[in-house]
Parts: C-alpha cells; structure tokens; sequence
C-alpha cells in the first residue's frame, strides 16, 4: 500500500468513483434511491447516520429447501478468501494466542440467525465458504471478494460468482431456516477494477424474502471518537472450527483509519464478510460499522472495510432495490 487511500480516491475519482456501485446482472434495474430521514445531529462523537435493525417474530418452521440446493459436506470447504489471494497469502486471519472465540449454538434465535454461512461456487465450479448478514428482506451484506473474485492464478475463476447459497442460522448440519441460492450480486468499481482493500465490500440479494424472517441488522456512519471507544463484535463461520458452527468474539479496535479497521478479535477464513459491530446495551440495539475482510501480517492484527458515507449510500441503495 504505497498510496494512502485518499490519494488512490483523488486519482481514481477522475475516471470512475471506486464506491460506483456494479451488477452481476446488468440487465436489472438501476438500484431505487429512496429519501431517507437522517438521524439527529447530536454531540460530536454520534453517529452520523444510522439504518436501523429489524427483529423478526421468526415462526417455529423451517423455510423449504429447494432439492437441489447445497448440502453442508462432511469436510470444511476452504476459505473464499484464498481464490483472491492466494493460500495462506499475505492476508491470512488470525487467532491471537488464547483463542477467545465462543460458539453460538442458539444460533435460530435473534440476533444469530441474521447471521448466514455462505456456499459459493466460482465460475470454475470451485466451492469455497464464507460469512454474510442481512440487511433486509432481500439482501445480505458481505466482502467484496465473496462476491466478486479478484487476482486469482487459477484460469477461469476471476470475476463474478455462479451462485452462493444462503443459509441463516446454521449450526452444522441444522438449517433451521433452510436455505436459499442467489445469482444475483453487488460490489463496486474499487474491487472488482481495482482490487482495492479500501472498497472490498458487496451484497447478495436473494429471491426470497427471508429477511422478514430472521430479521436484520442496522448499520451506521460513526466518526473516530466514538470507534475508539467502542467494542468491536465480530460473529460468523470460521473455517478452523467444525463445519459450519459460528463463533462469537468482542475486543477492542486497536487502528482507525479512514477506510479501514484493525483489530486484535480472533477470526480465521471463513469469517470473510462477517460484520464488526457496537453493542448499545441501554437500548438493546446493535449497528455495524465495519465488514471483515482481512488479516494483516505486519501488524498481526485483523480488519474491515469502514462504513463510510459512501459505502452507507450504496447499502441503503443495495436494500431497497429488489
């Protein structure tokens, strides 16, 4: 990383923006804009705008699978990290000495179940896992390069995915809430032209309105002084553990930096997409500030793509667009 992102943004800008938001299916509709309420101004330190979380009444059924959907192997798939860059690659996610990690197994139960193990398959017909979360009925939040694979050295594989499998809630072999394919994805410019880490961020719209079951979660623009003085959350399916159980771990945030986060939270690949988010317990309400992408080997430490304005556009923008 020779440039600093703003100075790669400055150059960059005079092209195309790399938050200019990509299709996999071209032919759809341009995303709906919406005009949406911004939150109260407040003291230096709020959030400067915030999407709130939905907690469905999930009902006591598990949503039907198609017959040809995937079905949880009995071997872990590797990480869909490594079609990017490589195995185990200059970003490779880290467990810091004691593992901190703690499984969720009531994982039908809110928040968990927002929270999707993801089976994707590359258009080399490779599969690989990875982590993903809701943001509404139909979309889910996750790594650009889950979506999207940039700089692989194996012919074929670059570029869009064929299809990932959605599956909220998993606990190993238990769907409880089945599960669904997508064919349909998000990113933008600044990964899948640029391979940037500074805008490795996409979606996953599903043809289903599963969202409105599991629920979903808000998330939010927050400036330094707050960040710094948060807990970093951090849940989804580490490829080192039993296939397909999801890990919960918290820590502090250790750099801030424009675009990106970096913290001391025990992750391993699997996790690629997972969301960082701040607990508020007075309100019971949690919001995401961060989407996990990486590990980082100079400093040791993990990180995620920052929620900034842009990036709050183009989810809100990822949302409403069906």
């Amino acid at each position: 990383m020779s440039d600093g992102p703003e100075l790669q943004e400055a150059a960059w800008s005079a092209v195309t923006n790399p938050h200019t938001a990509v299709s996999s299916r071209p032919s759809e509709a341009a995303p709906i804009q919406e005009a949406e309420q911004p939150g109260s101004a407040g003291e230096a330190g709020d959030a400067i705008e915030v999407s709130g979380e939905v907690e469905a009444e999930a009902p006591n059924r598990r949503e039907a699978a198609a017959d040809e959907l995937w079905t949880p192997p009995e071997k872990m798939l590797p990480d869909i990290a490594t079609a990017s860059f490589g195995e185990p690659g200059p970003v490779a996610e880290t467990v810091h000495g004691p593992d901190d990690r703690v499984q969720i197994t009531n994982t039908s139960a809110y928040p968990w179940r927002v929270h999707a193990s993801l089976a994707i398959v590359a258009r080399d017909n490779s599969r690989w896992i990875g982590t993903g979360w809701f943001i509404g009925p139909h979309t889910l939040i996750t790594a650009g390069h889950v979506v999207y694979i940039k700089g692989s050295p194996v012919p074929g594989r670059d570029g869009w995915v064929k299809s990932i499998d959605v599956m909220p809630g998993r606990n190993g072999a238990a769907l409880p809430y089945g599960s669904v394919r997508s064919v349909s994805f998000r990113s933008v410019v600044g990964w899948t032209r640029d391979g940037s880490e500074f805008y490795d961020y996409g979606a996953i719209i599903i043809p289903s309105e599963l969202g409105n079951t599991v629920g979903w979660f808000g998330y939010g623009v927050y400036s330094d002084a707050v960040l710094k003085a948060s807990t970093a959350n951090i849940s989804g399916y580490p490829g080192d553990k039993p296939s397909g159980t999801m890990w919960h771990a918290f820590c502090a945030l250790q750099t801030i930096q424009t675009y990106r986060l970096y913290y001391a939270c025990d992750t391993y690949g699997g996790m690629s997409g997972s969301h960082v988010y701040v607990y508020f317990s007075s309100e019971n309400k949690r919001t995401i500030y961060g989407i996990h992408a990486y590990g980082v080997d100079s400093t040791g430490l993990n990180g995620a793509t920052r929620i900034t304005q842009s990036v709050f556009d183009n989810l809100k923008s990822w949302k409403a667009k069906y």
